[in-house]
């Protein structure tokens, strides 16, 4: 009968793995975007004020966006999945027995038989008829349930873990190296990041590597090449 509610195993794991996948999109984005904002304007900097100055700044923009767009996406989201019950609801109450044969249908198709098919469908129906096409139909659970703030507030916290190591690297970096001083500590940082979140994943660990490092360095190098071309000091 394991098949008949797959939701039931997966939604926990699914669950857990977008939030990872969105820690980690957050504190890359907070390395990446902070380290580059910083190495461009350290390029062009004679002192460490400036530099210390935009990184701070970028840090604070790039939590706050990543915060108020993640809100954002996920509320279209939630007003999705809120229709999507609705129509759910109202189906329900105008065409019962076709909203039963639909779920029993779901079921037959995951391999059970059309007499257990039924069966469940109608059990799980008088138990909870929206709740289980919810969960069986539109693939929506407690656990996937869209949280605009708990994604917006994690989405900015985990940008402000990654993009506070270009920020402490410029506090400590010596004046005349800060540029490869920063480069050095988030290309670490990333390493460390790619490793953790492939392991954790399940993922090739030198698939992950070459992604961060390659598109962090681009990143720098470009925002780098781009002080040094219009010939600002600081």
């Amino acid at each position: 009968m394991a098949p008949l509610e797959p939701n039931a195993d997966r939604g926990p794991a699914t669950a857990w793995s977008n939030r990872l996948r969105a820690a980690v999109m957050g504190a890359n984005d907070g390395i990446v975007s902070t380290a580059a904002l910083t190495v461009g304007v350290a390029a062009a900097a004679t002192s460490r004020d400036p530099v210390l100055l935009a990184a701070t700044a970028g840090l604070i923009a790039g939590a706050s966006s990543m915060g108020v767009g993640e809100y954002v996406a996920v509320s279209a989201a939630r007003d999705a999945q809120k229709a999507d019950l609705e129509r759910e609801r109202l189906a329900h109450e105008d065409s019962p027995d076709e909203e039963l044969a639909e779920l029993a249908q779901l079921f037959e198709a995951r391999g059970a038989s059309p007499e257990t098919a039924r069966t469940v469908a109608r059990e799980l129906t008088e138990a909870d008829a929206l709740g289980a096409h919810a969960r069986e139909e539109l693939g929506i659970t407690d656990e996937l349930a869209a949280r605009p703030w708990e994604a917006a507030f994690a989405s900015a916290a985990s940008f402000v873990v990654g993009g506070g190591i270009p920020v402490v690297a410029v506090v400590f970096a010596p004046i005349g190296a800060m540029v490869p001083t920063i480069a050095a500590g988030t290309l670490l940082a990333l390493i460390v990041l790619a490793v953790l979140s492939a392991t954790v994943g399940g993922a090739d660990r030198r698939r992950a590597l070459l992604r961060i490092v390659i598109g962090a360095s681009l990143a720098m190098a470009v925002t780098t090449l781009g002080s040094h071309l219009l010939g600002i000091e600081l």
